[in-house]
């Protein structure tokens, strides 16, 4: 994805199942504040980890994202699947990260609040 640093698998626990072979560790703010900013797309397997995030937004983004929010036990607390470009989320309390996937991930994988997802 970028040469910024870590990547990590995301795993869903619950559901024995991989969302992202090669998510991107997102952890400065840098990092955060850029995001996805400037690509076309997600391919499949690829993900990124916003940490210490309990909000997000999709301006000036050109493709759609599912967003999963979790909190600091890695337990979903929050879904927005298919979010657009230019929308914002609403503030997630409990939320700790967000990961952010291709679009239709979440619907593929069944995963649903509660669910616990590993960084592995």
């Amino acid at each position: 994805m970028s040469a910024w640093g870590t990547e990590v698998r995301v795993v869903n626990a619950t559901r024995n199942l991989v969302l992202a072979e090669r998510a991107e560790l997102a952890s400065g703010p840098w990092q955060r504040m850029v995001g996805l900013l400037g690509r076309d797309r997600l391919e499949e397997g690829e993900g990124l980890i916003l940490q210490s995030c309990n909000a997000i937004h999709t301006c000036f983004m050109r493709f759609a994202i599912d967003v999963i929010f979790l909190d600091k036990q890695g337990r979903v607390v929050r879904l927005f699947p298919e979010m657009v470009p230019f929308r914002f989320s609403p503030l997630v309390f409990r939320a700790h990260s967000a990961v952010e996937l291709p679009a239709g991930t979440i619907a593929r994988s069944g995963t649903e609040v509660e669910d616990h997802l590993v960084l592995a």
